[in-house]
């Protein structure tokens, strides 16, 4: 029964490290394939280009916004005219799902380069892909993790509140999962089985958030990037990514998933559904009700919902609860990684209890 810790080649995290973005990437190759949204092009394109000196091996390619096989496609054909041999991903969790997907397809080295840090994605050898509509399909798991992680905590801090708060959503998760899949020893991501190390790092992300969340929140409105911002960038982003892929993924991501399917949720960041998504874990294990409401009272100092109306679903019908529960515990989802059978029934039951503890909370 092997144990598995999986891991980026390097990850680099500081300020202004952008700007040196040539000198961390050039050894890998000769022709680099950036992909990047719009507005990412205009805030960091030009410091890109001056760190390349301006060189002819630079392309730039926009995202078209969803990490689908529609898109990985699209962006394929075009990195195979320019003969690029390295792929550089540069902006939020799908563009950096898309790039780690388009570099395993082309065997080529991917650098990934967060400017927000409101997923743990950046870290992992995973690719979620989406639909063409942002429903969730399927994880492509790939055999190796970036080559480099590279965060100039400068960009992260000029990037919306909201954006830090989602990616510490996301990052809540990470210890209750790695918790449950312990228990239950399930296998993780990395192909095998929970370690003492990706458990201390959970912990230490989950810890993290709690001493450093709020702090980081109030600074990152003042677009400052202080000790707090730093430690929380470094939760969301290493510290949760090595804990969920090497500790175990469980109930928290599944319904996550299920919620996609709700169309009211979509202008929702990935992160703001996952920390719902802890609530409903809670309920289902009936943790103790001193857990849940230090979670309840975390979520609720810096932003992420708690209730189902905070997750944009004004009307509450069955209908609609129960296919969430249903794609939740679909075969092959991350809930069968929990210490006890989970049905439908049960997830059901936990939604609507979750929401009615964070309309009491609220009150």
């Amino acid at each position: 029964m092997a144990k598995i810790v999986i891991s980026p080649s390097k990850y680099i995290q500081g300020n202004g490290e952008l700007n040196r973005i040539k000198d961390h990437v050039n050894h890998l190759g000769n022709s680099f394939f950036v992909i990047i949204s719009k507005s990412g092009m205009e805030r960091f394109g030009q410091k890109i280009k001056e760190s390349f000196g301006n060189e002819g091996n630079l392309y730039f390619e926009i995202f078209n916004g969803e990490c689908s096989k529609n898109e990985i496609n699209r962006l394929r054909k075009i990195l195979e005219e320019k003969k690029s041999d390295v792929v550089i991903g540069i902006g939020g969790g799908k563009i950096h799902d898309t790039a780690k997907a388009v570099a395993y397809y082309e065997k080529m080295p991917v650098v990934i380069v967060p400017t927000i840090a409101s997923t743990d994605a950046p870290c992992s050898a995973l690719s979620v892909l989406y639909t063409d509509d942002g429903m969730f399909e399927e994880y492509l798991l790939l055999p190796k993790n970036p080559d480099i992680v590279l965060i100039d905590n400068e960009s992260v801090a000029n990037a919306p509140a909201r954006l830090l708060v989602a990616g510490m959503g996301d990052a809540l998760a990470t210890y209750f999962e790695a918790r449950a899949s312990k228990s239950s020893n399930s296998k993780t991501m990395a192909g095998g089985y929970t370690t003492e190390a990706a458990m201390a790092l959970a912990k230490l992300c989950y810890d993290t958030l709690l001493n450093e969340g709020l702090k980081a929140k109030l600074a990152i409105e003042q677009k400052v990037p202080t000790k707090a911002v730093e430690n929380i960038i470094e939760a969301n982003t290493y510290l949760s990514g090595i804990g969920f892929e090497s500790g175990g993924l469980a109930a928290a991501h599944a319904i996550h998933n299920g919620f996609t399917a709700i169309e009211e949720t979509h202008n929702l960041y990935h992160g703001e559904k996952v920390a719902f998504g802890v609530l409903v874990q809670l309920v289902l294990e009936n943790a103790d009700l001193d857990e849940i409401e230090e979670v309840l009272s975390f979520c609720d100092s810096i932003g992420l919902p708690i209730t189902l109306e905070e997750l944009n679903i004004k009307e509450v019908s069955k209908e609609k609860i129960m296919e969430v529960a249903e794609l939740s515990c679909v075969p092959g989802e991350t809930i069968h990684n929990m210490p006890f059978e989970v049905t439908k029934e049960e997830v059901y039951a936990a939604i609507l209890t979750a929401d009615a503890l964070g309309r009491e909370y609220r009150k």
